[in-house]
């Protein structure tokens, strides 16, 4: 009995002894700079966003090195922190294209939408906004969304709408309106949203569904005319535009959002560490101020809140993307 008990004990340690390294790592989280992955080139707004985040968790998680590792939609970047080590030192800047579009528009993905991530924190929702040329609209007094149905039905295949690209979340939105309010205004992609934007204030195409941040200045100048938002909600930046519900389009729910993410299976320790370092970060007021200049004031939510936005919104872009015959990767 003696020896049994004592087989136990020598059992039981080194049991402990190799379970504590792994305790140890996730107590002492972090220990080394941290990696940042920003699927997309320098400059844009994940890129920015990213940057002036890593400089407010420094405090809570040392240092944060930011890297653009872009192409492929976004798919690169996500592919590296797909298949980084799960231990917390290497994150991404996802966003709804990636994480929720990317699956179903192309063929294959280096990743797994829903294994090949955790949810940390959502960091800014943006809606999509219909604006549409204004000469266009004054002419043929196009003040709001069912006027701009009508006029397609009575024009059938006469009116056009850019994006900044087969797939883009303007083309998608494009085609869900063609779709939810049979009509049919013909696709024209661009080779990115200013190119697309440019395209509409020359006449060259009659609307176009465009990013609000990137939109705003367009619409403050009064040169385009806005119909509606893509979100369930009105945005508390142009309260006087209706959204597509509210404008007869139904159902109509398309925004934008970007967040941090880790790789699957990290640690849940880690995982609260940097829920809670991100999420005071984004209570900043240089960072609320820098958000709000993207068009968005969403409040830092919970992981599993996060986590439920991008399930739902995975599920629902399946639908969107096979509706608007956009496969073509």
């Amino acid at each position: 009995m003696f020896r049994v008990c004592k087989w136990l004990l020598a059992v039981s340690g080194v049991a402990a002894v190799m379970a504590a390294p792994a305790v140890m790592a996730e107590d002492s989280y972090p220990s080394k700079p941290i990696q940042f992955v920003v699927p997309y080139p320098p400059g844009g707004p994940l890129d920015s966003m990213a940057r002036l985040l890593a400089e407010r968790v420094k405090g809570d998680l040392g240092t944060v090195v930011v890297e653009n590792k872009s192409g492929a939609g976004g798919n690169i970047g996500a592919s590296i922190v797909a298949k980084a080590a799960p231990d917390g030192y290497t994150l991404m800047m996802g966003a709804v294209a990636i994480n929720a579009i990317n699956p179903w528009l192309y063929k294959t993905v280096p990743f797994d939408p829903v294994k090949s991530f955790e949810p940390i924190a959502l960091v800014a929702s943006v809606p999509n906004i219909l604006i549409v040329n204004k000469e266009f609209a004054e002419q043929n007094k196009i003040a709001s969304v069912q006027d701009l149905i009508a006029y397609a039905k009575e024009h059938p295949g006469q009116l056009n709408f850019a994006s900044g690209g087969n797939g883009s979340a303007g083309h998608l939105a494009g085609e869900v309106l063609n779709t939810r309010a049979d009509i049919n205004s013909v696709h024209v992609p661009y080779a990115g949203a200013n190119p697309a934007k440019t395209a509409l204030l020359a006449g060259q195409v009659h609307f176009m569904f465009d990013n609000l941040a990137s939109a705003a200045p367009l619409i403050k100048a009064q040169t385009v005319q806005p119909l509606a938002v893509t979100t369930l909600e009105r945005s508390s930046f142009f309260p006087d535009v209706p959204t597509m519900e509210q404008a007869g389009v139904k159902p109509f729910d398309l925004g934008t959002w970007f967040g941090v993410f880790a790789t699957g299976g990290t640690p849940q320790p880690v995982l609260d560490k940097l829920h809670a370092a991100y999420a005071k970060a984004l209570m900043d007021p240089a960072v609320r101020e820098a958000l709000a200049t993207m068009g968005s004031d969403v409040q830092p939510g919970t992981m599993a809140e996060f986590s439920e936005l991008v399930s739902n919104d995975l599920k629902k872009y399946k639908e969107v993307v096979a509706d608007s015959g956009a496969e073509l990767f």
